[in-house]
């Protein structure tokens, strides 16, 4: 209580059911002009994007839309975007997505206003100059970029996922509409909810969690508990779809501000090595890391127990940190989360993967000290654990 703290998040949160239908009136107010809508070629044929430009074109908002987002953005990625932005005069952007055009839009937002390549700002607080105004618009309840400092960009040369941590990079206006969310399919709700509870965990757990962070990282786990299994078995749940959007909405505002660990730092190296979804890379590691973490901090993995829905009342406290694991365990199958020795995870990258994890941005907020050696072995745990599991049946 006694460390000052620099508290980010946006100025502007549009949060719940038809939310979105606001935030039109809100960029009307700010005079801007033109948007570059960065959004993805599905949302674009689904009907989301026409959900956002139907806003626009009520207030006479001109927009050009740059749709060719890949699920894990590449620095070609973000300069085609740029280019785009540049070409159309425009003087915002909007990002309509999950995490994958919400990094991009703050790529290109950073480079609007600094200038240079997209690597250059790999890392913590690399840029001069805020970005342009960005609008970020979620359509999942995972990755939360849309109340972050973080994004995350691969370079597609060295196979590696760059985490760039940057205030200049925070979206003026974050959109949380659960009615964006509905009919979303059954292993994409998964993933990016697994994310979700990643975040709110380690973002508990993290070395710069403090009295805020701690209050909604708790209230995000207690939520995603309640609501993600419900949510992947009904995608037109809305009260389930809202409890999500919260849930992943607030363990945004708390890592964005606490930090992560090496949950993240771990996933990014699958996802820049092998192309894995993120909210999947992030769930098979997860309980693996948990178990590495507790001796840490027993007494909030006993918290997240009971935030999941556990009873621990009879339980000491190192009991019922396991029990923590074992209920995320529980929800992972629950929702289908396949194991790592069903991805292309290949035993000889594990050292490469391992010391690209100990430098990324990530694992210095991890609660506990780690050498290349213990990230080695998680891997080949989650391997080995999930190979053993799947032969069993």
């Amino acid at each position: 209580m006694l460390t000052p703290r620099r508290i980010y998040w946006p100025p502007i949160n549009l949060v719940g059911p038809g939310s979105l239908k606001f935030f039109g009136e809100e960029v009307d107010k700010l005079g801007l002009k033109k948007a570059l809508l960065v959004s993805d070629k599905v949302l674009s044929q689904n009907g989301i994007v026409k959900k956002v430009t139907d806003c626009l074109d009520q207030y006479g908002i001109a927009y050009s839309l740059f749709d060719d987002v890949k699920p894990n953005p590449t620095t070609t990625n973000v300069h085609q975007g740029f280019e785009q932005y540049q070409a159309e005069e425009c003087d915002f952007i909007i990002t309509v997505g999950g995490g994958s055009p919400q990094d991009t839009g703050s790529a290109i937002g950073i480079l609007a206003t600094n200038g240079g390549n997209i690597a250059d700002y790999e890392g913590i607080g690399k840029s001069k100059n805020k970005s342009v105004p960005i609008v970020a618009i979620s359509t999942t309840a995972g990755t939360a970029a849309e109340v972050t400092i973080n994004y995350v960009i691969t370079d597609e040369k060295r196979k590696l996922k760059m985490i760039m941590v940057d205030p200049n990079a925070l979206p003026l206006i974050a959109v949380n509409d659960p009615e964006l969310m509905l009919k979303k399919p059954k292993d994409l709700t998964a993933a990016t909810g697994l994310d979700a509870l990643t975040h709110a965990i380690e973002g508990y757990t993290a070395n710069g969690a403090f009295e805020l962070s701690d209050a909604i990282a708790y209230k995000s786990i207690e939520l995603i508990g309640r609501y993600l299994v419900k949510a992947v078995e009904n995608g037109m749940d809305l009260e389930a779809r809202s409890g999500m959007g919260w849930g992943s909405y607030i363990a945004g505002l708390c890592y964005s501000n606490a930090g992560l660990g090496i949950v993240h730092s771990m996933a990014h190296q699958l996802g820049g090595e092998y192309d894995l979804p993120h909210g999947v890379a992030n769930a098979m590691l997860l309980p693996y890391v948990m178990e590495f973490n507790m001796d840490a901090c027993p007494e909030k993995f006993a918290d997240i127990a009971r935030a999941l829905g556990a009873d621990t009342t009879s339980l000491s406290i190192e009991e019922a940190a396991k029990r923590s694991v074992e209920v995320v365990r529980e929800i992972s199958a629950k929702v289908g989360i396949p194991p790592l020795c069903e991805t292309a995870f290949r035993v000889e990258d594990v050292e490469k993967l391992a010391e690209q994890a100990l430098n990324d941005a990530c694992t210095g907020a991890n609660k506990k000290a780690v050498t290349k050696e213990d990230l080695m072995a998680i891997y080949m745990k989650a391997y080995n654990d999930a190979k053993v599991a799947t032969a069993v049946r």
